[in-house]
């Protein structure tokens, strides 16, 4: 009979840990978006920096995060702990949000935004582990998804709040770093209130974390997710593009804020669809869109349209976020899940930071459109690889042998 499945309520299968991990998500990246779109202007008009400096010091940052994320991952699978590990990495990160404030040189924002986002790479593989094992396989897709709306209504909600302080209640632009720190510091007491289920087999876990444990599709997963990486560059480039066409600081930030509406949006849709459908055909989806977005940014200079392309770029954002982990998630056993969603991460950091040193030359030397075209080139790369390398049915979710 399959009345009883077609009666399951929208979050059905939600625990009481899903909701204060999307809410810790939810305040972590409001501290952390109320700062984004304000660097890059930071940077270029304050402190009088080039656009390499620009990929340079956002791409080193998420850089840092991804690959923090997988020794991290494999410390919490060493020592069977999440919690206690991710809570360390939110601390870090909501008191390095005033030291970007206090900077007066590129250097000083570099090493800030370092330390933010070795915070973030600390707690986010543990808090995936966290995810994966408080819900069943079978709604996996929906508990990563409800945390990408948490994380992507945060980043909504910062950059409103960043023009409410600039515009209506004239904080200065330090200011805004000043600030950040308090939603920060709710999103740790959010992660406090988690209980942390012990798995069963910790003593096993505690010798077999190695990446040789991984099984064979992971690393065609990998792979898929490195050649699409490299065209992956950093969103700063997408906001100096729209403030270079003639957007104001103020509209920049609105656009970003309604991008990240969209991602919020379509995150937890988008993560039940690829329990139903297959993560494969829904990151795919992902892949198009992002070629689509990066190749009009491309080609026209207009307000209107490269507004509109922003906020479609939130499709791509909120599917990708939420299936590509949910998918890395699939292809390793429990007792490896931190490690794996935190190489995953790696992967994906290490290649944003190749894509964003490339996209710096391009932007200074060739032109702004190439940094686009390139990146829509690697989408229809990456597209292609995930076709070819990922079997259409996969259901990997297997112990090595």
């Amino acid at each position: 009979m399959t009345a009883p499945a077609t009666k399951r309520g929208y979050l059905a299968g939600l625990s009481r840990n899903i909701f204060l991990i999307a809410l810790a998500s939810l305040f972590a990246d409001i501290s952390t978006e109320m700062l984004y779109p304000v660097i890059p202007t930071f940077l270029t008009q304050t402190l009088h920096a080039t656009g390499s400096i620009v990929g340079l010091v956002d791409g080193a940052a998420q850089a840092t995060q991804n690959i923090i994320q997988g020794f991290s991952g494999a410390i919490s699978d060493k020592l069977q702990r999440r919690k206690g590990i991710a809570l360390v990495g939110y601390f870090l990160a909501a008191i390095a949000k005033p030291l970007t404030g206090l900077s007066t040189v590129w250097q000083g924002v570099l090493g800030a935004r370092l330390l933010d986002r070795f915070g973030a790479g600390t707690r986010s593989a543990p808090r995936d582990a966290l995810i994966a094992s408080s819900v069943d396989e079978q709604d996996r897709g929906r508990a990563f998804g409800l945390e990408g709306v948490g994380d992507n209504a945060g980043a909504f909600l910062g950059p409103l709040l960043a023009v409410l302080l600039l515009y209506a209640l004239q904080v200065d632009m330090r200011g805004i770093f000043y600030l950040a720190v308090i939603p920060g510091l709710l999103a740790f007491l959010m992660v406090a209130m988690v209980t942390e289920r012990p798995l069963a087999i910790a003593a096993k876990a505690k010798i077999d974390v190695g990446l040789r444990q991984f099984p064979n599709p992971y690393w065609r997963y990998l792979l898929v997710t490195a050649l699409f990486g490299i065209g992956n560059s950093t969103n700063a480039f997408l906001i100096l593009r729209t403030q270079d066409i003639g957007a104001s600081l103020e509209l920049t930030i609105l656009i970003y804020a309604a991008f990240n509406l969209v991602a919020a949006l379509v995150s937890y849709p988008a993560g039940s669809l690829s329990d139903r459908w297959g993560r494969k055909i829904v990151l795919l989806g992902s892949f198009g869109v992002f070629g689509l977005a990066y190749l009009g940014f491309a080609l026209t200079r207009q307000v209107l349209l490269i507004a509109g392309l922003f906020v479609f770029y939130g499709v791509y954002q909120g599917t990708f976020r939420a299936v590509g982990r949910a998918f890395a998630a699939d292809f390793v056993p429990d007792h490896l899940r931190a490690s794996g969603i935190g190489w995953y991460n790696t992967t994906v950091g290490l290649l944003q930071l190749v894509a964003s040193l490339i996209a710096g030359q391009l932007w200074d030397h060739v032109s702004q459109e190439s940094v686009f075209l390139f990146g829509a080139i690697f989408a229809v790369a990456g597209s292609l690889a995930l076709i070819v390398l990922i079997p259409p049915a996969a259901r990997p979710d297997a112990a090595p042998q």
